[in-house]
């Protein structure tokens, strides 16, 4: 009988450490993941807060909109092996966003547009309320 474990070394070569596979689990849930872990980090031991802090601002994750915009980067970066794949995956992804960039292009001028009819009701309103005020008697006496 031998007592020698069948895994071999190389195996664990690969799998990402506790410290990796805890920032990728971080990135996916977002930047409020990220915070609150900095939050109970200071409640229980303040220096992993501090710790947590001081990786945020060095990684740019505290100004960034997103941490999952990283994690997406991590992932169309990684080579599946297959170049005829690889190259589709790359298409797609630079297909979906530039679909991404025109909606939230489209979506603005929404917002633009909205607000500038609003703004036009605004000033439409106060010229009539303006208007009003000049023909009412009560005002030109004061």
């Amino acid at each position: 009988m031998n007592t020698a474990t069948t895994h071999s070394p190389m195996a664990y070569e690969n799998r990402p450490g506790f410290f990796a596979r805890a920032e990728a689990w971080l990135d996916e849930r977002g930047k409020g993941a990220w915070i609150a872990a900095m939050v109970l980090g200071f409640i229980f031991i303040w220096p992993v807060g501090l710790a947590l802090l001081a990786y945020m601002i060095w990684s740019k994750r505290m100004f960034n909109k997103s941490c999952k915009s990283m994690t997406r980067t991590r992932h169309m970066s990684k080579s599946s092996g297959n170049s005829a794949f690889d190259a589709y995956k790359q298409e797609t992804l630079r297909r979906l966003e530039d679909e991404q960039d025109n909606f939230e292009a489209f979506l603005k001028r929404l917002r633009d547009a909205k607000d500038k009819a609003k703004f036009d009701q605004f000033m439409n309103d106060r010229a009539k309320a303006a208007n009003g005020d000049d023909t009412d008697p009560s005002s030109a006496a004061a």
